[in-house]
């Protein structure tokens, strides 16, 4: 299981990588691409949406089942990867360089209470 250092994590399986201009970048982990399986439909928030943080934000379904995405920080979602949406199969080329959702958080610091990657590992077994 990859988890890179750089990013946060949550123990829902979520990503979150803090980019230049103050968003967070959300997407899914390589352990949650990993046990979903192909991926074959993602459905994303609207631009627009305001979101509480642990709130069911969209659906990612593969071959063998299907998952709520959930918000990692409380905000407003200011960007959608429709492109991803589209090819949902790019989750499973490269979980981490397939941000689903761009995410103005409600507090700047929202993002630092998340687990960093040791502690990601710890909650999927895989120290």
């Amino acid at each position: 299981m990859k988890a890179p250092d750089d990013l946060r994590y949550t123990a829902t399986h979520e990503w979150v990588r803090r980019e230049q201009d103050g968003t967070l970048a959300v997407g899914i982990t390589d352990h949650a691409q990993s046990a979903l399986g192909d991926l074959v439909y993602l459905e994303l928030p609207e631009v627009g949406r305001t979101l509480a943080a642990s709130e069911a934000m969209g659906v990612v379904e593969s071959v063998k089942a299907a998952s709520d995405i959930y918000a990692p920080v409380a905000g407003e979602v200011v960007a959608v990867n429709a492109d991803l949406a589209k090819t949902p199969e790019k989750v499973n080329e490269d979980a981490y360089a397939s941000w689903l959702v761009r995410i103005r958080p409600d507090s700047a610091g929202a993002a630092d209470a998340l687990l960093d990657a040791a502690a990601y590992a710890a909650t999927v077994g895989e120290e």
